[in-house]
């Protein structure tokens, strides 16, 4: 297993980086095997990526890494229904699920669990479909859902002894009640309900978007739920079905430890998303408040000056701050991540320094602290060293970038070529405030 470890290790840092695949790794491991993660996986995925889902499973399970996979069938079972003459009806989002349904889905469902298991074992993998024993249900509203579940409990027990057994176990959306009756769970609220029955370190949803998308189509890195559920519901481009996802993480997170996390994520990129600080999808955490302050205050600059010092393993000179024109410092709550802002060239800011302590990278907060860095400032500019390990995430983020010898110089918002010189040059020459001045 040593080997093993080692030899995914090498490939890992291909993504990002070895230090960063060992953090995690250690991080996860320190976890309880079946509270590792849930992975939600939608019906297309099954259909249409089930390659890239065995691969990624299969990768995990080699690390020792074992998620609960939870599966719908929706597309399967709307191609089934429409070539048996089925009609498909659905009430509140909720599919209409008649005797004649049932007869239809429970194949389809069964075939669906059956294709991820065989995917998995050919992969060499053990695998356990799971398909009834898990959710405990009473119909919801039998004259107008028909056999649609409502979950009363979640029975863990099989899930538990796979894991044990060292088999990932596959489950299907499917309840019954007392009485042996077989329904139809919607996979969305059967995730929800198994996340807050198996409390999971990780919940993750595999989706052909691979996450969820701005006004422009781009995938949004992090979401902050104390910090952004409000501004994006507001938002006239957030159209009805993400409005309802989120409010369903949101609802989700609300019940589970704080340091729980939901990421969204395609199944070709679920590695990069669990095991690099930038990730590959969006990444949504309870969060946490991010202050804005004019000043550092006496009482916590000794707590900044630790937190930089540790997070870049440097030492600060006593006198860093001394000629630093400073405009203001956005800390988190936890004091865990901060970015220090000084008066820059025809006033606009430079970030002098941005520091998040590994395990918050992990868990989403250098993302949430950057959202409301560019809330707050359309214009910005700084340097970072070639060789600095977010240097490829900060090019990113950049809408221009200058190679200068050793430095890097970013820039936003700023279109004026003259302007973008001076910037430049100013990055450049700035005191980094670090003993030898050998750091960002």
């Amino acid at each position: 297993m040593a080997e093993v470890r080692q030899t995914v290790i090498e490939l890992l840092g291909q993504l990002g980086s070895s230090r960063e695949a060992r953090q995690y790794l250690k991080q996860f491991s320190r976890i309880e095997e079946s509270r590792f993660a849930v992975v939600k996986v939608g019906g297309a995925v099954l259909r249409d990526d089930l390659d890239e889902l065995a691969a990624a499973l299969a990768f995990l399970h080699r690390l020792g890494l074992t998620p609960i996979v939870l599966h719908g069938a929706g597309p399967q079972l709307d191609q089934a229904m429409h070539e048996a003459g089925v009609p498909v009806e659905k009430h509140n989002g909720l599919r209409v699920t008649t005797e004649e349904v049932m007869a239809v889905a429970r194949p389809v469902i069964y075939k669906a669990n059956a294709r991820l298991v065989d995917a998995l074992e050919a992969r060499g993998v053990r695998a356990r479909g799971i398909l009834h024993g898990v959710f405990n249900a009473r119909l919801a509203d039998r004259e107008t859902l028909g056999l649609v579940g409502e979950i009363e409990s979640v029975d863990l027990a099989s899930l538990r002894s796979a894991v044990k057994a060292g088999a990932l176990p596959v489950v299907a959306c499917l309840g019954e009640s007392a009485a042996g009756q077989v329904m139809n769970i919607n996979a969305d609220i059967a995730a929800r309900e198994l996340v807050w029955a198996a409390k999971p370190y990780k919940v993750i949803f595999l989706t052909g978007t691979g996450g969820l998308l701005d006004q422009n189509g781009r995938i949004i890195s992090a979401i902050s739920i104390s910090g952004d559920y409000d501004h994006l519901i507001a938002q006239d481009w957030v159209h009805s079905g993400m409005q309802l996802k989120l409010a369903q993480i949101k609802d989700m997170l609300e019940k589970l430890p704080s340091d729980t996390s939901v990421s969204i994520t395609s199944a070709a990129k679920l590695t990069r998303e669990l095991f690099t600080h930038t990730g590959a999808g969006t990444l949504i955490r309870r969060g946490e408040r991010i202050d804005w302050l004019k000043t550092i205050p006496p009482d916590r600059l000794q707590a900044l000056e630790s937190l930089l010092e540790q997070s870049f393993e440097r030492k600060l000179r006593d006198d860093w701050l001394e000629g630093r024109n400073i405009m203001g410092l956005l800390l988190a709550e936890s004091g865990r991540a901060a970015a220090l802002f000084t008066q820059g060239v025809d006033g606009i800011p430079y970030l002098d320094k941005f520091v998040v302590t590994p395990e918050a990278r992990g868990e989403g907060l250098g993302a949430a602290l950057w959202q409301v860095l560019r809330a707050r400032f359309p214009k910005l500019y700084w340097r970072a060293r070639a060789n600095n390990p977010i240097a490829g995430w900060y090019l990113q983020q950049a809408h221009a970038s200058f190679r200068r010898g050793e430095w890097i110089v970013h820039t936003i918002g700023v279109e004026n070529f003259e302007q973008l010189e001076r910037l430049v040059v100013d990055a450049r020459n700035r005191n980094s405030g670090w003993l030898e001045g050998t750091n960002q």
